[in-house]
């Protein structure tokens, strides 16, 4: 694994692949978040709202994005982050999380990041920022 320091525009850090969605996954979120949202957790609810099923909270994709990062915190840490919700991430969807350096100021290394389902579809797409020491 290459440090940050030496990644060029354009390098990609590895990609993570996250167990398939679990209705456990979103429940434990839902606790730790307090986004009780029915949507998340009870199949009948999310078909009144018009989904096919229920869906994982838009923030429990995001906050797993950081994952691409959690190797690297010796050398700095996620000063910003701003995402777009892309899609819908559904029960035994397969999300992978990748990550581009777009841009090096600095100590600040500015990074396009994207989470895929299984289909190749994005259902986030954003930048972080990561400042090393």
């Amino acid at each position: 694994m290459k440090k940050l320091i030496e990644l060029q525009v354009g390098d990609s850090l590895g990609e993570v692949q996250l167990n398939p969605v679990s209705r456990l996954d979103l429940i434990k979120y839902a606790g730790a978040s307090g986004d009780y949202n029915p949507i998340h957790t009870i199949d009948e609810e999310a078909k009144k709202a018009g989904l096919p099923g229920i869906i994982a909270h838009g923030m429990w994709t995001m906050g797993n994005l950081s994952k691409l990062f959690t190797s690297y915190y010796e050398e700095g840490f996620i000063q910003d982050y701003s995402v777009r919700f892309k899609g819908m991430v559904f029960l035994n969807d397969v999300i992978t999380l990748k990550a581009t350096l777009k841009e090096r100021i600095g100590n600040k290394l500015r990074f396009n990041v994207l989470a895929v389902n299984q289909s190749g579809n994005e259902v986030v797409k954003g930048e972080v920022v990561f400042s090393q020491y």
